[in-house]
Protein backbone atom coordinates (compact mmCIF):
# COMPACT_ATOMS: atom_id res chain seq x y z
CA UNK A 1 0.00 0.00 0.00
CA UNK A 2 1.62 3.38 -0.97
CA UNK A 3 1.14 5.91 1.58
CA UNK A 4 -0.02 9.44 0.09
CA UNK A 5 -1.55 11.21 3.26
CA UNK A 6 1.79 13.57 3.09
CA UNK A 7 2.09 14.03 -0.76
CA UNK A 8 1.08 17.48 -2.57
CA UNK A 9 0.19 17.04 -6.01
CA UNK A 10 2.12 19.37 -8.13
CA UNK A 11 0.94 21.89 -10.34
CA UNK A 12 1.45 21.92 -13.88
CA UNK A 13 3.76 25.49 -15.11
CA UNK A 14 1.72 26.68 -18.05
CA UNK A 15 3.82 24.83 -21.03
CA UNK A 16 2.70 21.68 -19.20
CA UNK A 17 -0.84 22.53 -19.36
CA UNK A 18 -0.53 23.87 -22.97
CA UNK A 19 0.96 19.83 -23.49
CA UNK A 20 -1.69 18.27 -22.23
CA UNK A 21 -3.97 19.85 -24.65
CA UNK A 22 -1.70 18.92 -27.21
CA UNK A 23 -1.31 15.50 -26.98
CA UNK A 24 -5.18 15.02 -26.10
CA UNK A 25 -6.09 17.35 -29.07
CA UNK A 26 -3.90 14.58 -31.16
CA UNK A 27 -6.18 11.81 -29.42
CA UNK A 28 -9.12 13.23 -30.46
CA UNK A 29 -7.80 14.06 -33.73
CA UNK A 30 -6.69 10.50 -34.75
CA UNK A 31 -9.17 8.39 -32.90
CA UNK A 32 -8.18 4.90 -31.39
CA UNK A 33 -5.11 2.74 -32.82
CA UNK A 34 -2.68 6.20 -32.97
CA UNK A 35 0.36 6.00 -31.25
CA UNK A 36 2.20 9.55 -29.88
CA UNK A 37 5.40 9.65 -28.56
CA UNK A 38 6.54 12.72 -27.05
CA UNK A 39 9.90 14.66 -25.84
CA UNK A 40 10.54 16.70 -22.98
CA UNK A 41 13.70 16.85 -21.08
CA UNK A 42 14.84 15.31 -17.84
CA UNK A 43 13.39 17.81 -15.12
CA UNK A 44 10.56 18.90 -17.49
CA UNK A 45 8.15 17.08 -15.28
CA UNK A 46 7.43 14.21 -17.75
CA UNK A 47 5.05 12.51 -15.01
CA UNK A 48 3.10 15.40 -13.83
CA UNK A 49 2.25 15.90 -17.33
CA UNK A 50 0.96 12.11 -18.22
CA UNK A 51 -0.74 11.84 -14.94
CA UNK A 52 -2.83 15.03 -15.87
CA UNK A 53 -3.50 13.45 -19.39
CA UNK A 54 -4.25 10.42 -17.55
CA UNK A 55 -7.45 12.20 -15.62
CA UNK A 56 -8.67 14.26 -18.43
CA UNK A 57 -8.35 10.98 -20.57
CA UNK A 58 -10.44 9.04 -17.59
CA UNK A 59 -13.36 11.80 -17.19
CA UNK A 60 -13.51 12.50 -21.22
CA UNK A 61 -13.19 8.54 -22.86
CA UNK A 62 -15.06 6.61 -19.64
CA UNK A 63 -11.96 4.59 -20.57
CA UNK A 64 -9.02 3.15 -18.14
CA UNK A 65 -5.46 3.86 -18.43
CA UNK A 66 -2.51 1.46 -18.48
CA UNK A 67 1.21 3.45 -17.28
CA UNK A 68 4.22 1.33 -18.02
CA UNK A 69 7.48 2.11 -16.13
CA UNK A 70 10.45 -0.04 -15.86
CA UNK A 71 10.99 0.50 -12.01
CA UNK A 72 9.85 0.52 -9.11
CA UNK A 73 10.52 3.89 -7.65
CA UNK A 74 9.28 5.56 -10.73
CA UNK A 75 5.86 3.59 -10.49
CA UNK A 76 5.28 4.43 -6.65
CA UNK A 77 5.88 8.20 -7.56
CA UNK A 78 3.57 8.34 -10.15
CA UNK A 79 0.87 5.93 -8.20
CA UNK A 80 1.35 9.27 -5.89
CA UNK A 81 0.93 11.81 -7.89
CA UNK A 82 -2.26 10.49 -9.10
CA UNK A 83 -3.79 10.12 -5.93
CA UNK A 84 -3.06 13.76 -4.93
CA UNK A 85 -4.68 14.96 -8.54
CA UNK A 86 -7.65 12.31 -7.32
CA UNK A 87 -7.11 9.04 -9.74
CA UNK A 88 -7.79 5.92 -8.57
CA UNK A 89 -5.08 3.28 -9.51
CA UNK A 90 -3.08 0.53 -8.47
CA UNK A 91 0.60 -0.86 -8.61
CA UNK A 92 0.75 -4.36 -10.18
CA UNK A 93 3.76 -5.45 -8.27
CA UNK A 94 5.26 -8.32 -8.21
CA UNK A 95 3.26 -9.54 -5.56
CA UNK A 96 -0.39 -8.99 -7.28
CA UNK A 97 -1.24 -12.26 -8.97
CA UNK A 98 -4.92 -11.38 -9.92
CA UNK A 99 -7.27 -8.68 -10.93
CA UNK A 100 -10.06 -9.40 -9.10
CA UNK A 101 -10.56 -6.02 -7.92
CA UNK A 102 -9.81 -3.97 -11.11
CA UNK A 103 -13.05 -2.68 -11.66
CA UNK A 104 -12.18 -0.69 -8.50
CA UNK A 105 -9.68 1.60 -10.17
CA UNK A 106 -9.90 3.98 -13.15
CA UNK A 107 -6.06 3.58 -13.16
CA UNK A 108 -2.99 0.66 -13.23
CA UNK A 109 0.89 1.40 -13.09
CA UNK A 110 2.86 -2.17 -13.91
CA UNK A 111 6.74 -2.88 -14.68
CA UNK A 112 6.40 -4.35 -18.25
CA UNK A 113 7.95 -7.47 -17.33
CA UNK A 114 5.56 -8.42 -14.26
CA UNK A 115 2.70 -7.51 -16.40
CA UNK A 116 3.70 -9.26 -19.55
CA UNK A 117 3.92 -12.43 -17.42
CA UNK A 118 0.08 -11.75 -15.92
CA UNK A 119 -1.03 -11.39 -19.76
CA UNK A 120 0.83 -14.26 -21.02
CA UNK A 121 -1.52 -16.35 -18.35
CA UNK A 122 -4.46 -14.02 -19.24
CA UNK A 123 -5.09 -11.54 -22.03
CA UNK A 124 -7.75 -9.93 -20.01
CA UNK A 125 -5.93 -9.49 -16.97
CA UNK A 126 -7.02 -5.97 -16.89
CA UNK A 127 -9.99 -5.01 -19.40
CA UNK A 128 -11.55 -1.65 -20.49
CA UNK A 129 -8.08 0.28 -21.28
CA UNK A 130 -8.37 2.90 -23.76
CA UNK A 131 -4.91 4.50 -23.30
CA UNK A 132 -1.52 3.18 -22.47
CA UNK A 133 1.26 5.25 -20.94
CA UNK A 134 4.98 4.29 -21.49
CA UNK A 135 7.51 6.19 -19.19
CA UNK A 136 11.55 6.33 -20.98
CA UNK A 137 9.46 4.75 -24.40
CA UNK A 138 13.23 4.69 -25.57
CA UNK A 139 13.71 1.51 -24.25
CA UNK A 140 12.34 -1.71 -25.92
CA UNK A 141 11.40 -3.91 -23.44
CA UNK A 142 7.64 -2.35 -23.32
CA UNK A 143 7.50 -3.21 -27.27
CA UNK A 144 6.59 -7.08 -25.74
CA UNK A 145 2.90 -5.19 -24.33
CA UNK A 146 1.60 -3.96 -27.32
CA UNK A 147 0.11 -6.49 -28.86
CA UNK A 148 -2.10 -7.08 -26.12
CA UNK A 149 -3.44 -3.45 -26.74
CA UNK A 150 -3.63 -2.99 -30.45
CA UNK A 151 -6.95 -1.06 -30.48
CA UNK A 152 -5.57 1.31 -27.67
CA UNK A 153 -3.61 4.68 -28.24
CA UNK A 154 -0.88 4.46 -26.83
CA UNK A 155 1.63 8.07 -25.23
CA UNK A 156 5.19 7.27 -25.26
CA UNK A 157 7.06 10.06 -23.46
CA UNK A 158 10.61 10.15 -23.16
CA UNK A 159 13.79 12.55 -23.23
CA UNK A 160 15.36 10.92 -25.92
CA UNK A 161 13.47 10.12 -28.72
CA UNK A 162 15.83 7.52 -29.70
CA UNK A 163 15.43 3.36 -29.67
CA UNK A 164 17.57 1.53 -27.12
CA UNK A 165 17.81 -1.01 -29.99
CA UNK A 166 19.41 0.92 -34.05
CA UNK A 167 17.28 -2.29 -34.99
CA UNK A 168 13.86 -1.19 -34.00
CA UNK A 169 13.52 2.40 -34.47
CA UNK A 170 10.54 4.09 -32.53
CA UNK A 171 9.11 5.52 -35.86
CA UNK A 172 7.91 2.17 -36.78
CA UNK A 173 5.66 1.97 -33.19
CA UNK A 174 4.88 5.64 -32.81
CA UNK A 175 2.71 7.30 -35.84
CA UNK A 176 4.07 11.05 -34.64
CA UNK A 177 6.79 12.83 -32.48
CA UNK A 178 5.46 15.80 -30.44
CA UNK A 179 8.33 17.86 -29.24
CA UNK A 180 8.38 19.69 -26.23
CA UNK A 181 10.23 22.74 -24.93
CA UNK A 182 14.04 22.13 -25.63
CA UNK A 183 16.33 22.34 -22.89
CA UNK A 184 17.89 26.17 -23.28
CA UNK A 185 13.68 27.67 -23.58
CA UNK A 186 13.62 25.45 -19.79
CA UNK A 187 16.51 27.21 -18.45
CA UNK A 188 15.68 30.84 -19.72
CA UNK A 189 12.07 30.28 -18.36
CA UNK A 190 13.70 29.18 -14.86
CA UNK A 191 12.12 25.94 -14.82
CA UNK A 192 16.15 23.75 -15.65
CA UNK A 193 19.26 25.00 -13.91
CA UNK A 194 21.90 25.84 -15.88
CA UNK A 195 25.13 23.82 -16.18
CA UNK A 196 28.68 24.78 -16.55
CA UNK A 197 30.76 21.97 -18.18
CA UNK A 198 34.37 21.38 -17.28
CA UNK A 199 35.62 18.88 -20.33
CA UNK A 200 39.51 16.96 -19.14
CA UNK A 201 40.95 15.57 -22.42
CA UNK A 202 41.49 11.90 -21.85
CA UNK A 203 43.33 9.07 -23.77
CA UNK A 204 40.17 6.28 -24.24
CA UNK A 205 42.86 4.19 -25.32
CA UNK A 206 41.91 0.75 -24.66
CA UNK A 207 38.44 0.78 -24.77
CA UNK A 208 36.43 -1.28 -26.72
CA UNK A 209 33.30 -1.02 -28.28
CA UNK A 210 30.78 -3.90 -27.70
CA UNK A 211 28.06 -5.43 -29.57
CA UNK A 212 25.86 -3.19 -28.59
CA UNK A 213 27.13 -0.42 -29.91
CA UNK A 214 28.39 1.01 -26.93
CA UNK A 215 32.30 0.76 -24.93
CA UNK A 216 31.93 -2.56 -22.70
CA UNK A 217 32.02 -2.57 -18.95
CA UNK A 218 35.32 -4.71 -18.90
CA UNK A 219 37.56 -2.68 -21.38
CA UNK A 220 35.79 0.38 -19.49
CA UNK A 221 36.97 -0.50 -15.69
CA UNK A 222 40.53 -1.66 -16.74
CA UNK A 223 40.94 1.94 -17.80
CA UNK A 224 38.89 3.86 -15.45
CA UNK A 225 40.89 1.78 -12.63
CA UNK A 226 44.38 2.48 -13.36
CA UNK A 227 46.27 5.46 -11.63
CA UNK A 228 46.21 7.70 -14.40
CA UNK A 229 42.42 7.77 -14.86
CA UNK A 230 41.93 8.22 -10.96
CA UNK A 231 44.62 10.83 -10.69
CA UNK A 232 42.74 12.91 -12.97
CA UNK A 233 39.33 12.33 -11.87
CA UNK A 234 40.73 13.86 -7.95
CA UNK A 235 42.04 16.31 -9.70
CA UNK A 236 39.05 17.87 -11.69
CA UNK A 237 37.14 16.85 -8.36
CA UNK A 238 39.20 19.22 -6.06
CA UNK A 239 39.50 22.02 -8.73
CA UNK A 240 35.80 22.64 -9.96
CA UNK A 241 33.67 20.44 -7.21
CA UNK A 242 35.71 20.25 -4.17
CA UNK A 243 32.49 20.86 -1.32
CA UNK A 244 29.56 19.99 -3.62
CA UNK A 245 27.02 17.69 -3.26
CA UNK A 246 28.22 15.45 -6.38
CA UNK A 247 27.34 12.30 -7.86
CA UNK A 248 30.11 10.43 -10.15
CA UNK A 249 28.42 8.08 -12.77
CA UNK A 250 31.11 5.50 -13.78
CA UNK A 251 30.47 2.15 -16.44
CA UNK A 252 31.63 -0.69 -14.23
CA UNK A 253 31.21 -1.79 -9.87
CA UNK A 254 34.97 -2.37 -10.27
CA UNK A 255 35.68 1.31 -11.09
CA UNK A 256 33.08 2.82 -8.63
CA UNK A 257 34.61 0.80 -5.77
CA UNK A 258 37.77 2.16 -6.38
CA UNK A 259 36.97 5.23 -6.70
CA UNK A 260 35.21 4.93 -3.04
CA UNK A 261 38.40 3.70 -1.97
CA UNK A 262 40.91 6.79 -3.16
CA UNK A 263 38.47 9.47 -2.32
CA UNK A 264 37.89 7.76 1.34
CA UNK A 265 41.89 7.73 1.31
CA UNK A 266 41.95 11.36 1.06
CA UNK A 267 38.87 12.26 3.67
CA UNK A 268 36.36 13.06 1.32
CA UNK A 269 32.93 11.94 2.50
CA UNK A 270 32.08 9.63 -0.24
CA UNK A 271 29.62 6.01 -0.56
CA UNK A 272 29.48 3.61 -3.40
CA UNK A 273 26.19 2.36 -4.34
CA UNK A 274 25.29 0.08 -7.13
CA UNK A 275 22.69 -3.01 -8.35
CA UNK A 276 23.58 -5.48 -6.23
CA UNK A 277 22.49 -3.42 -2.79
CA UNK A 278 19.35 -4.78 -0.75
CA UNK A 279 16.54 -2.23 -0.88
CA UNK A 280 17.39 -1.47 2.97
CA UNK A 281 20.65 -0.54 1.89
CA UNK A 282 19.77 1.38 -0.85
CA UNK A 283 17.13 3.73 1.02
CA UNK A 284 20.17 4.25 3.85
CA UNK A 285 22.72 5.49 0.93
CA UNK A 286 20.04 7.84 -0.27
CA UNK A 287 18.65 8.98 2.96
CA UNK A 288 22.56 9.97 3.58
CA UNK A 289 22.93 11.19 0.14
CA UNK A 290 20.45 13.62 0.83
CA UNK A 291 20.73 14.84 4.09
CA UNK A 292 24.95 15.59 3.50
CA UNK A 293 25.61 18.60 2.41
CA UNK A 294 28.77 17.89 0.94
CA UNK A 295 28.14 14.32 -0.11
CA UNK A 296 29.87 12.43 -2.73
CA UNK A 297 28.10 9.20 -4.55
CA UNK A 298 29.43 7.16 -6.85
CA UNK A 299 27.21 4.55 -9.13
CA UNK A 300 26.97 2.53 -11.77
CA UNK A 301 23.92 3.06 -14.10
CA UNK A 302 21.18 2.31 -11.06
CA UNK A 303 20.90 6.33 -10.77
CA UNK A 304 20.04 7.23 -14.35
CA UNK A 305 16.70 7.11 -13.99
CA UNK A 306 14.15 7.17 -11.59
CA UNK A 307 16.44 9.23 -9.24
CA UNK A 308 15.73 12.43 -8.40
CA UNK A 309 17.48 14.56 -5.41
CA UNK A 310 17.65 18.04 -6.56
CA UNK A 311 20.28 19.59 -4.30
CA UNK A 312 22.86 17.77 -6.54
CA UNK A 313 25.34 20.87 -6.80
CA UNK A 314 27.86 18.04 -9.62
CA UNK A 315 28.13 15.50 -12.13
CA UNK A 316 30.87 13.84 -13.07
CA UNK A 317 31.18 11.41 -15.78
CA UNK A 318 33.72 9.53 -14.93
CA UNK A 319 33.12 6.92 -18.21
CA UNK A 320 32.97 7.14 -21.80
CA UNK A 321 29.56 6.29 -23.66
CA UNK A 322 28.45 5.89 -27.36
CA UNK A 323 24.61 6.30 -26.40
CA UNK A 324 23.10 9.98 -26.47
CA UNK A 325 20.57 8.84 -23.93
CA UNK A 326 22.78 8.35 -21.17
CA UNK A 327 24.94 11.51 -21.63
CA UNK A 328 21.32 13.01 -21.10
CA UNK A 329 20.07 11.24 -18.28
CA UNK A 330 23.41 11.36 -16.28
CA UNK A 331 23.44 15.04 -16.95
CA UNK A 332 19.65 15.42 -16.03
CA UNK A 333 20.27 14.40 -12.57
CA UNK A 334 21.77 17.71 -11.68
CA UNK A 335 19.08 19.86 -13.76
CA UNK A 336 16.26 19.97 -10.79
CA UNK A 337 16.64 23.88 -9.85
CA UNK A 338 15.76 24.96 -6.08
CA UNK A 339 15.35 28.96 -4.74
CA UNK A 340 19.28 28.26 -3.72
CA UNK A 341 20.23 26.85 -6.64
CA UNK A 342 20.04 27.80 -10.23
CA UNK A 343 22.97 26.76 -11.53
CA UNK A 344 24.95 23.27 -11.72
CA UNK A 345 28.56 21.75 -12.55
CA UNK A 346 29.43 19.39 -15.32
CA UNK A 347 32.85 17.48 -15.33
CA UNK A 348 33.63 14.88 -18.57
CA UNK A 349 35.74 12.74 -17.96
CA UNK A 350 34.91 10.66 -21.51
CA UNK A 351 35.18 13.26 -24.24
CA UNK A 352 31.39 12.65 -24.17
CA UNK A 353 31.28 16.78 -24.72
CA UNK A 354 33.40 16.10 -27.81
CA UNK A 355 31.21 13.48 -29.30
CA UNK A 356 27.60 14.82 -28.41
CA UNK A 357 28.01 18.81 -27.46
CA UNK A 358 27.19 20.47 -24.22
CA UNK A 359 24.04 19.36 -22.61
CA UNK A 360 22.51 22.92 -23.94
CA UNK A 361 22.83 22.79 -27.41
CA UNK A 362 19.69 22.50 -29.44
CA UNK A 363 19.18 18.92 -30.94
CA UNK A 364 16.47 18.44 -34.58
CA UNK A 365 14.64 15.45 -32.33
CA UNK A 366 12.28 15.63 -35.17
CA UNK A 367 15.30 14.44 -37.77
CA UNK A 368 16.30 11.81 -34.70
CA UNK A 369 13.14 10.18 -35.02
CA UNK A 370 12.25 10.26 -38.75
CA UNK A 371 15.96 9.39 -39.77
CA UNK A 372 17.98 7.79 -36.16
CA UNK A 373 20.76 5.82 -38.23
CA UNK A 374 21.58 9.31 -40.18
CA UNK A 375 20.96 11.35 -37.00
CA UNK A 376 23.43 8.70 -34.74
CA UNK A 377 26.01 8.72 -37.82
CA UNK A 378 26.23 12.29 -37.82
CA UNK A 379 27.48 12.40 -34.17
CA UNK A 380 29.05 9.40 -33.94
CA UNK A 381 31.80 9.62 -36.25
CA UNK A 382 33.56 6.85 -38.31
CA UNK A 383 37.36 8.19 -37.40
CA UNK A 384 35.79 7.35 -33.63
CA UNK A 385 34.81 4.12 -34.96
CA UNK A 386 38.52 3.49 -36.14
CA UNK A 387 39.73 4.55 -32.75
CA UNK A 388 38.58 1.90 -31.23
CA UNK A 389 38.72 -1.80 -31.37
CA UNK A 390 34.93 -2.95 -32.08
CA UNK A 391 34.88 -6.51 -29.92
CA UNK A 392 32.40 -9.16 -30.59
CA UNK A 393 30.45 -10.36 -27.31
CA UNK A 394 29.09 -13.89 -27.71
CA UNK A 395 25.85 -14.62 -25.90
CA UNK A 396 26.50 -16.46 -22.86
CA UNK A 397 26.34 -20.30 -23.26
CA UNK A 398 27.84 -20.05 -26.82
CA UNK A 399 31.27 -21.91 -26.15
CA UNK A 400 29.20 -25.15 -25.71
CA UNK A 401 28.03 -24.81 -29.13
CA UNK A 402 31.33 -23.80 -30.67
CA UNK A 403 34.78 -23.10 -29.99
CA UNK A 404 34.73 -19.51 -29.41
CA UNK A 405 38.27 -19.73 -28.46
CA UNK A 406 38.80 -20.49 -32.42
CA UNK A 407 37.05 -17.05 -33.35
CA UNK A 408 38.59 -15.22 -30.73
CA UNK A 409 42.07 -15.89 -32.13
CA UNK A 410 41.08 -14.02 -35.16
CA UNK A 411 41.37 -10.48 -36.20
CA UNK A 412 39.73 -9.44 -39.26
CA UNK A 413 40.97 -5.38 -38.55
CA UNK A 414 44.63 -7.21 -37.97
CA UNK A 415 44.46 -9.24 -40.84
CA UNK A 416 43.70 -5.87 -42.78
CA UNK A 417 46.46 -4.43 -42.25
CA UNK A 418 49.11 -7.55 -42.42
CA UNK A 419 47.76 -7.85 -46.21
CA UNK A 420 47.99 -3.95 -47.26
CA UNK A 421 51.79 -4.33 -45.93
CA UNK A 422 52.65 -7.26 -47.70
CA UNK A 423 51.53 -5.92 -50.82
CA UNK A 424 48.14 -8.02 -51.20
CA UNK A 425 44.79 -6.50 -51.62
CA UNK A 426 42.83 -5.88 -48.50
CA UNK A 427 39.54 -8.14 -49.70
CA UNK A 428 42.14 -10.92 -48.75
CA UNK A 429 41.23 -10.97 -44.78
CA UNK A 430 37.77 -11.90 -46.07
CA UNK A 431 38.95 -15.47 -47.08
CA UNK A 432 41.33 -15.37 -44.10
CA UNK A 433 38.32 -14.81 -41.88
CA UNK A 434 36.31 -17.34 -43.84
CA UNK A 435 39.02 -20.04 -43.11
CA UNK A 436 38.40 -19.21 -39.48
CA UNK A 437 34.93 -19.26 -39.41
CA UNK A 438 35.01 -22.89 -41.42
CA UNK A 439 37.93 -23.58 -39.17
CA UNK A 440 35.33 -23.26 -35.65
CA UNK A 441 32.22 -24.83 -37.64
CA UNK A 442 34.55 -28.24 -38.86
CA UNK A 443 36.33 -28.99 -35.14
CA UNK A 444 31.90 -28.59 -33.24
CA UNK A 445 29.99 -30.08 -36.09
CA UNK A 446 29.11 -33.65 -35.98
CA UNK A 447 27.23 -33.66 -39.99
CA UNK A 448 26.37 -31.22 -42.90
CA UNK A 449 22.82 -30.36 -41.29
CA UNK A 450 24.45 -29.34 -37.91
CA UNK A 451 27.27 -27.52 -39.79
CA UNK A 452 24.94 -25.61 -41.42
CA UNK A 453 23.17 -24.92 -38.43
CA UNK A 454 26.39 -23.49 -36.80
CA UNK A 455 26.51 -21.24 -39.62
CA UNK A 456 23.09 -20.35 -38.66
CA UNK A 457 23.55 -19.36 -34.63
CA UNK A 458 27.33 -17.50 -36.29
CA UNK A 459 25.31 -14.71 -38.31
CA UNK A 460 25.74 -11.80 -36.28
CA UNK A 461 29.20 -12.52 -35.59
CA UNK A 462 30.22 -12.65 -39.61
CA UNK A 463 27.72 -9.60 -39.92
CA UNK A 464 30.15 -7.79 -37.14
CA UNK A 465 33.29 -9.09 -39.17
CA UNK A 466 32.44 -7.69 -42.46
CA UNK A 467 31.20 -4.29 -40.99
CA UNK A 468 34.97 -4.41 -39.39
CA UNK A 469 36.47 -4.96 -42.95
CA UNK A 470 34.06 -2.15 -44.48
CA UNK A 471 35.32 0.00 -41.79
CA UNK A 472 38.82 0.06 -43.25
CA UNK A 473 38.03 0.72 -47.06
CA UNK A 474 36.08 3.31 -45.83
CA UNK A 475 32.40 3.63 -45.66
CA UNK A 476 30.58 0.92 -48.64
CA UNK A 477 26.96 1.48 -49.68
CA UNK A 478 24.18 -1.10 -47.82
CA UNK A 479 23.82 -2.55 -51.35
CA UNK A 480 27.63 -3.73 -51.28
CA UNK A 481 27.63 -4.44 -47.88
CA UNK A 482 24.79 -6.92 -48.25
CA UNK A 483 26.60 -8.56 -51.22
CA UNK A 484 29.69 -9.29 -49.38
CA UNK A 485 27.25 -10.77 -46.96
CA UNK A 486 25.57 -12.76 -48.52
CA UNK A 487 28.17 -14.27 -50.49
CA UNK A 488 30.73 -14.91 -47.78
CA UNK A 489 27.46 -16.66 -46.31
CA UNK A 490 27.14 -18.62 -49.94
CA UNK A 491 31.14 -19.26 -50.06
CA UNK A 492 31.03 -21.10 -46.67
CA UNK A 493 28.12 -22.79 -46.87
CA UNK A 494 29.55 -24.44 -50.36
CA UNK A 495 32.85 -24.77 -48.42
CA UNK A 496 31.10 -27.39 -45.62
CA UNK A 497 29.25 -29.12 -48.27
CA UNK A 498 32.28 -29.64 -49.66
CA UNK A 499 34.18 -30.94 -46.52
CA UNK A 500 31.71 -33.56 -45.61
CA UNK A 501 31.47 -35.01 -49.63
CA UNK A 502 35.12 -35.51 -48.77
Amino acid sequence: MIDTDLYQAKKLYPFQETTVKQVLDEIRKNGTDFNLLYQLPTGGGKTVIFSEIARQYIEEWNKKVLILTHRIELSVQTSKQLFAIGVDNKVISSEVKHSNDQHDYHCFIAMVETLNNRLIDNENFIENIGLVIVDEAHYNSFRKIFQYYENCNILGVTATPLSSNKALPLKDHYNKLLVGESISNLIEKSYLANAETFSYDVNLHGLKIGSNGDFTISSSDVLYSNYFMQEKLIFAYEEVALGTKTLIFNAGIETSRRVEELFKKLKHNIRHLDSTFSDKDRKDVLKWFKETPDAILTSVGILTTGFDEPTVETIIINRATRSLTLYHQMIGRGSRRLSNKSDFKIIDLGNNVRRFGLWQDYINWQDAFRFPDRFLESRISEMEDMEFEVEFEFPKGFSKLIDTEILDSFSIKEAYFESMEKGLKGKKCIDLSLENHFEAIQKSAKNLDHALALQGILQDHIEHRIKQYTKCISKCTDNYFKYLFETYNRQLAQKLRLMIED
